[in-house]
């Protein structure tokens, strides 16, 4: 296609026309029988006709690039355009979401990444139940926000029993619990404004460990990974943003930047030998993905995560592929 229709020009097509049916209610939840009926039964996904190269995280086989959960639950990052959130809702149906899981397969990405969102976690059952073999690395709704850890647990053991394949503390928890609580995109992004809690974070670790799973620990800023690797703290990978900073609105201080120091993060990643998803690379679609990927592989990131409409995946596999084909200007050694 000699146009390709993208996320960053998303608003300016008519993309509800191919919607598609919405899945009626009756999607299998935790503890239904793997035989039950659901209301829109479909053919197994397709076969894999796309490879992407592969790293550890644990036990899990893990495709260099994978598939971002925020578009799917409808939690859009854009900027002051209030009406975008409801046009991904109206785009990503249930069916539309299997789909995207499906394409997705088909090019080679195994892993999606994603929080709890019940609806979604029904989606993704049903994926499974058509013969779908993605895996799920996921974390729970921000549940240790305030501290609860009890909480936390209640909706780590929901994600354990849909069939997650890994869990992560997010990004939002693991800022808080290390006293970031100033505005990620604001100007005091950086500034550790209360104490950390670090006994709460390992508790929270400690209840997603028992269930014998990869178990990471997502942040939006560099403090937080500087202050788990210091006390020690037993995750098995990290989540961390990172992108450049070469688009127009980075400096808007409105929803448009969630990594402030990335040239500091790289540097400090290269002491870091847990495995590093990185994760806003494109700035919720400011950079090109030719630009965002190449940036993050470079500079130490061992996957990337992408948020990708379902017409978007074919061609960001390929330039993956690409990129990592190509790949010379690497300090970080590869940690997964």
């Amino acid at each position: 296609m000699s146009s390709r229709m993208n996320r960053r020009t998303f608003v300016a097509g008519s993309m509800l026309a191919g919607a598609g049916g919405a899945l009626a209610a009756g999607l299998l939840r935790p503890g239904a029988s793997p035989g039950a009926e659901a209301a829109a039964a479909g053919p197994p996904p397709a076969g894999p006709q796309g490879t992407l190269p592969r790293g550890k995280i644990g036990n899990l086989d893990v495709s260099r690039l994978l598939l971002g959960g925020n578009l799917l639950t409808h939690y859009t990052h854009s900027r002051d355009l209030r009406y975008v959130n409801n046009l991904a809702k109206h785009y990503n149906t249930a069916e539309k979401i299997l789909e995207t899981l499906a394409l997705a397969e088909q090019h080679g990405i195994n892993t999606l990444v994603v929080h709890n969102v019940p609806a979604t976690m029904q989606t993704l059952v049903e994926h499974r139940r058509r013969g779908g073999k993605m895996q799920w690395v996921t974390c729970t709704a921000h549940a240790l926000a305030r501290g609860d850890v009890n909480a936390f647990s209640r909706q780590i053991d929901e994600l354990v029993d849909y069939g997650s394949d890994a869990l992560y503390i997010s990004g939002v928890e693991g800022d808080l619990m290390c006293g970031f609580d100033k505005a990620i995109f604001g100007p005091e992004a950086d500034v550790q404004a209360a104490e950390p809690k670090l006994d709460v974070l390992q508790q929270a670790l400690f209840a997603a460990k028992a269930h014998g799973l990869p178990v990471g620990i997502g942040a939006h800023r560099m403090g937080v990974l500087e202050i788990c690797e210091k006390a020690g703290l037993e995750a098995d990978f990290y989540v961390k943003t990172l992108h450049q900073h070469n688009y127009p609105t980075v400096d808007l201080h409105h929803d448009s930047r969630w990594c402030s120091r990335p040239d500091e993060l790289a540097a400090f990643m290269q002491t870091v030998e847990k495995p590093w998803i990185a994760f806003k690379v494109m700035a919720a679609g400011a950079i090109p993905p030719e630009s965002a990927f190449r940036h993050s592989f470079e500079n130490g990131a061992d996957f990337v995560l992408a948020g990708m409409f379902d017409f978007e995946i074919e061609h960001d596999v390929r330039i993956a592929n690409q990129v990592l084909a190509g790949l010379n200007n690497r300090a970080r050694p590869w940690r997964a």
